[in-house]
């Protein structure tokens, strides 16, 4: 096994699962935020509580996104091929 091999079963099997689950969590926490921030609009408490979680779901996306940017950034610091990475879009 090569060392692309194997990073590439890493990518695929353990990064790319957990990243698309981390953005699925995020995704929740930002629309969360939203539900929190309109339905409890007549409180304060309500309001900073739906703000938090909008400000950390949009966190948690841009950290997910970035995540791919990185995974770029290795493969070609690495001369590693990113046609063995077809399902990370880059």
């Amino acid at each position: 096994m090569t060392i692309e091999q194997f990073l590439g079963n890493i990518v695929i099997h353990i990064l790319q699962p957990l990243v698309g689950l981390m953005f699925v969590v995020a995704l929740v926490i930002f629309f969360w935020g939203i539900v929190q921030f309109i339905g409890t609009s007549n409180t304060d408490e309500g309001r900073e509580t739906g703000k938090r979680n909008l400000v950390w779901g949009i966190v948690g996306i841009l950290i997910m996104v970035s995540v791919y940017g990185i995974i770029s950034i290795l493969l070609g610091t690495f001369g590693i091929s990113k046609s063995l990475f077809p399902y990370l879009g880059i």
